[in-house]
């Protein structure tokens, strides 16, 4: 998921200079987007981990 929030930011940036800012604008609020679910997808991760005392079982 961070690594979707970079691309839409380099995405962003590209079209910012090309002065695309339409596009910029959205590829700027889509990876403000996936960054704050990755945020907290990973802080939902760090507390079970805590709490439990275990690592989270990994996706297939």
């Amino acid at each position: 998921m961070l690594r979707w929030a970079l691309a839409f930011l380099v995405l962003a940036l590209i079209a910012g200079v090309l002065g695309f800012t339409g596009v910029a604008g959205q590829s700027i609020y889509i990876a403000r987007i996936l960054f704050f679910v990755f945020i907290v997808v990973f802080l939902v991760g760090l507390v079970y981990s805590l709490v439990t005392g275990r690592r989270p079982n990994s996706l297939p």
